[in-house]
């Protein structure tokens, strides 16, 4: 149960958060929700995979694996470990909409298609990043490949923010940088005006090479957000930042389903997607990410401490529920055949194992249960019948990072108004 102070602290943070930025202009739109549904893209069969879903997630927060977990195909840096985990330098009426999505070859990204100045782009809803940018004309040829590219001269209400620039660096060196302007973003039949965008003009192999991505929509906290003058940072308000005074609630919800199909919901949370009360812990929003302390798991019905437990960040864009490496172990210590292979980039396991159920805390009021049956991520090798985990270890980087593999058992509400997250138990399938 949260504590009297935390109400109280509560109540003058949604004060602060509901004031609408001047930047942006609403024309009498009544308090709404709207969903934006993931579907399955059948044009990829392949499945996901659980070394490109490693090397994501480690590429996004700048973990390096250690000098004696090496990957062939260039998985990580061959960079000795930090111990501590170092942030991403990009790093009324009841209306509804809503917005088809498809996404990527690994299942590591929910894609949407987003209206920019009229154009329409396939973009990340990605919590663990706060800039909205995209692909621009402004790249060459070569870079824009098979890419959706936005170009400015073509929409009317967009304007550059002139002397402004903004880059995304991650710790093998890609990235993705370019200029910067407003425009009117429309999500879901929810229409922003003077929306900070971000253009391309500059884009790493490893973006130029997901062809089913177009740039990302940040869900973030502002603060995160890249933008400079040239001099100094001068972060620009999320997408979320500014809808939130349009919606119902100031929220929004990640839902997935074991199948790898599922919903966002933004101003609404949907009480028939969980069991019994929603349960809510603030988060470190200083940090611009949704973090939290994590210092228990348990396997099974074995619950273990673990007080020097890293903080965890609840991020749509990670596949997999990345937890500190001694989980890690011991959760894998209980699945018979289980190895960390690090020629495949983490824990296999033969695909016939049983997998014992695992839950991890969030702050210290809940304990989020992932079945077992939901675990599996990949199969790794069809002819041995070998299988990935969607439950890795993060090599001693000091931060865990919890994705799909939680929000397919989870109903996560993401609050923006009083900064906290919100957990509910989904019924056991």
């Amino acid at each position: 149960m949260l504590s009297l102070r935390f109400f109280f602290v509560v109540t003058l943070l949604a004060a602060v958060v509901f004031a609408a930025p001047a930047s942006v202009r609403r024309r009498g739109l009544q308090k709404r929700s709207f969903k934006v549904p993931r579907q399955l893209n059948k044009a990829h069969p392949t499945g996901p995979n659980g070394m490109a879903a490693m090397r994501k997630v480690f590429r996004k927060y700048n973990f390096v694996v250690k000098d004696d977990f090496m990957v062939k195909e260039g998985f990580i840096s061959n960079t000795k470990l930090s111990q501590n985990a170092t942030k991403p330098a990009a790093t009324g009426g009841n209306l509804t909409g809503t917005v088809a999505a498809n996404p990527e070859q690994n299942a590591a990204l929910f894609l949407s298609p987003v209206d920019v100045g009229g154009q329409t782009l396939n973009l990340d809803f990605d919590s663990g990043s706060s800039d909205l940018w995209m692909f621009s004309t402004d790249l060459p040829a070569q870079s824009i490949a098979q890419h959706t590219a936005f170009d400015a001269s073509k929409s009317t209400t967009f304007k550059k923010t002139e002397g402004s620039q903004w880059k995304i660096t991650y710790g093998d060196g890609s990235g993705a940088a370019g200029t910067v302007g407003t425009d009117t973003v429309t999500i879901g039949g929810v229409k922003v005006e003077g929306q900070t965008v971000e253009l391309a003009t500059a884009v790493s192999r490893s973006f130029i090479e997901d062809t089913n991505t177009d740039g990302l929509v940040g869900l973030a906290f502002s603060n995160l957000n890249t933008v400079n003058d040239g001099t100094k940072k001068t972060p620009q308000k999320t997408f979320f930042d500014n809808v939130m005074n349009d919606l119902d609630m100031p929220v929004f919800t990640a839902d997935l389903d074991p199948d790898g199909t599922g919903v966002y919901e933004f101003g609404k949370i949907d009480a028939t997607k969980f069991e019994g009360e929603m349960t809510w812990i603030p988060v470190k929003a200083d940090t611009g990410f949704w973090q939290f302390p994590s210092t228990k798991f348990a396997i099974g019905d074995q619950v273990f401490e673990n007080p020097q437990g890293s903080d965890a960040i609840a991020d749509t864009g990670t596949s997999l529920l990345l937890v500190d490496q001694q989980v890690a172990d011991a959760y894998y210590s209980q699945v018979k055949g289980a190895q960390l292979n690090a020629e495949v980039g983490g824990f296999i396991y033969p695909c016939a194992a049983t997998l014992p159920d695992i839950s991890v805390a969030i702050g210290d009021t809940y304990m989020a249960k992932i079945p077992g049956n939901q675990i599996n991520f990949a199969t790794v090798d069809k002819a041995n019948m070998t299988c990935f985990g969607g439950v890795q270890g993060n090599q001693g980087a000091g931060l865990q990072i919890f994705g799909d593999t939680m929000f397919k058992a989870q109903l996560v509400a993401f609050n923006g108004g009083n900064q906290s997250l919100g957990f509910g138990q989904k019924p056991l399938r």
